[in-house]
């Protein structure tokens, strides 16, 4: 633990120029220690389940070459660390992140690692390294260290040291007893970056990155075709014929409002296929609104489409972006391009934003304020994910009265998501294996029918643009197979006063994407979209229709003029193929080359 604040300390000393810049004094970079702690005692009770068995094998039997293997493994820990921690030093500046595994392909050449930074500062990072290590692997043996032989054996001790230290190991590893284990967002809680990343472990970073890219190191598992080829393919996918769009808002400054729903399948919306009574709420906004009936969730869980839906980036197997801070802080997003025109910015959720690190993503894309579970207090009714969805909306409208104007605010909903305890006893009596999620869904429903009503109220939701989209599907009581179409398939809706009131009520049933939401947002405002070069923008009729989704190592390819095929790239299989045969190797083609360039950019970042 102290060679963790160590190596903080290095860190805010070093970057102590980048600090000033941005405003930060000594109290607030003091507070990156505190959030540090619990991701720095995960890291530690990783590193120390080795000498945990080393210590319970000289409970018994204690030779000296034990404790010569304890300081061997100390002294690699030590001296990784520190050399991990040395070159961060080196790259932040340049990275402004912490240490990817993407950085080890670097060291193919390492006369090109040396010649990229000066010969002063490199001599120096290395000085720096051995001294570091030196002084703490000195202090460990001066003060830490102890020789155990002719230890005298207690079989009780023993078996209480077998019995509660793992356990405790484990608790601490994982960052306690909640459901979701400890990830960086842990430690994320600052609108300056340099201070997240100070708080973060990097010996943790850089286990996850290397957990995250185990399957591609340095190789897209999804090149199937010459990369040249497969661009070729997607660039011509995502051109446009004319660069135009069909102007459906009454103003180009309007106040946005994202409402992420928590697992809404289209299976839950009438006018998208579904029965009837489960979402009744949702089909009166319809009627104020332009509803997209065909839309696909890029992947299947939430994280993923924080990227997507924010970030027009989609969703790709293996892995996501959120969860990868050396990738997402080269993402753009619809966040910060908002920031730019003076938008106020603000996200909320009922339960733990650690999960899937969307926290280190939304802090580090610039939302201002942001509410999660802990910050409700006894007085609001929670299950064990969080507040539930009535309670966060009603924390949304309470604080959107005192934002400044426009703002852009996004919510994720919670209570439609297992175990589906949410405070309303069942009402939908029919859906067997999926009873608890419909009726889960239509408690939402019924929060989103008041929180409407209320909104109508306020004197900014004239002009407020609503859009409600899902931010993955579910399985419904239809039991659609996980690699087919129709599971995948989303409600996004727009709703509000600032919708044309001759576009009121209308469906949008151009092919798509929940990606394509950045551009088709940006457009509406008349703002750049080409950095969100995977985005298309819903309202130009000129742009392709295909959608895409993704699924655990295959995708889904829909083509609305020809089919879709389904296809699993461990084992070359397709799940599903309706496509006409003189079509299939060309359609083929151009949803492998989508996934493959996608995910080589991906790999890029």
């Amino acid at each position: 633990m102290l060679l963790f604040a160590f190596s903080r300390t290095f860190f805010l000393i070093y970057n102590y120029n980048l600090l000033s810049i941005e405003g930060i004094g000594f109290v607030m970079a003091l507070d990156s220690y505190w959030h540090a702690l619990r991701l720095d005692f995960a890291t530690a009770a990783y590193f120390m389940f080795f000498p945990f068995a080393i210590l319970l094998v000289q409970s018994i039997y204690s030779p000296q070459w034990l404790n010569r293997v304890n300081k061997i493994y100390v002294f690699v820990g030590v001296f990784l660390f520190c050399l991990l921690t040395v070159v961060e030093l080196g790259i932040y500046p340049e990275w402004k992140t912490k240490l990817p595994v993407k950085a080890f392909t670097y060291l193919s050449n390492p006369t090109e690692v040396y010649d990229t930074i000066s010969t002063k500062l490199f001599f120096g990072l290395l000085a720096l390294f051995f001294i570091k290590a030196g002084v703490s692997y000195w202090a460990y043996l001066k003060w830490f260290y102890t020789d155990l032989t002719r230890i005298s054996r207690n079989f009780v001790f023993t078996l209480l040291f077998l019995l509660v230290v793992p356990v405790s190991l484990f608790i601490t590893a994982r960052g306690g007893i909640q459901q979701i284990p400890i990830n960086q967002s842990a430690s994320y809680y600052s609108q300056k970056n340099i201070l997240n990343l100070a708080a973060v472990n990097s010996g943790f970073n850089l286990s996850i990155s290397i957990i995250e890219n185990y399957k591609n190191f340095g190789k897209n598992p999804y090149a199937w075709f010459d990369d040249t080829e497969a661009t070729e393919r997607v660039k011509a996918l995502l051109s446009v014929e004319k660069d135009t769009t069909i102007s459906v808002l009454n103003t180009n400054r309007p106040n946005l409002v994202i409402l992420i729903l928590e697992s809404w399948s289209a299976d839950l919306i009438e006018s998208l296929g579904g029965e009837p009574g489960i979402t009744p709420q949702f089909r009166k906004l319809e009627k104020e609104g332009i509803l997209f009936s065909s839309l696909w969730a890029t992947g299947p869980r939430s994280e993923q489409a924080m990227g997507s839906i924010l970030g027009g980036f989609p969703a790709h197997p293996i892995s996501s972006i959120t969860v990868q801070p050396d990738k997402f802080s080269k993402l753009p997003t619809i966040t910060n391009k908002l920031i730019e025109q003076g938008y106020h910015t603000s996200f909320y959720f009922g339960g733990q934003l650690i999960y899937g690190n969307i926290k280190g993503f939304i802090l580090h894309n610039g939302f201002e304020r942001i509410i999660e579970g802990s910050d409700f207090g006894k007085d609001v009714l929670k299950g064990k994910l969080g507040a539930h969805d009535e309670f966060v909306l009603s924390r949304q409208l309470k604080d959107l009265n005192q934002e400044k104007e426009p703002f852009f605010s996004a919510l994720f909903t919670l209570s439609s998501h297992s175990p589906y305890d949410q405070p309303m006893e069942q009402v939908l009596d029919w859906g067997e294996n999926e009873k608890p999620y419909i009726n889960s869904a239509y408690y939402t429903d019924m929060c989103l029918g008041n929180y409407f009503r209320e909104a109508k109220t306020q004197p900014w939701y004239k002009n407020t643009l609503f859009v409600l989209v899902a931010d993955h599907s579910h399985n419904s009581y239809r039991n659609w197979s996980f690699t087919t179409p129709n599971y995948h398939k989303i409600p996004m809706l727009f709703v509000g006063d600032v919708i044309k009131p001759e576009l009121r009520g209308t469906l949008i049933n151009r092919f798509a994407n929940q990606s394509d939401l950045a551009t088709t947002l940006l457009k509406q405002l008349e703002l750049d979209a080409s950095d969100f070069h995977w985005s298309r923008n819903l309202f130009n009729p000129y742009t392709k229709q295909y959608s895409y989704f993704s699924f655990e190592e295959g995708l889904g390819w829909i083509r609305p003029e020809a089919g879709h095929f389904t296809y699993d790239a461990r084992v070359d299989h397709f799940f599903e193929m309706t496509i006409p045969e003189s079509l299939q190797d060309s359609i083929v083609k151009e949803g492998k080359s989508y996934l493959q360039v996608l995910f080589r950019e991906y790999m890029n970042y």
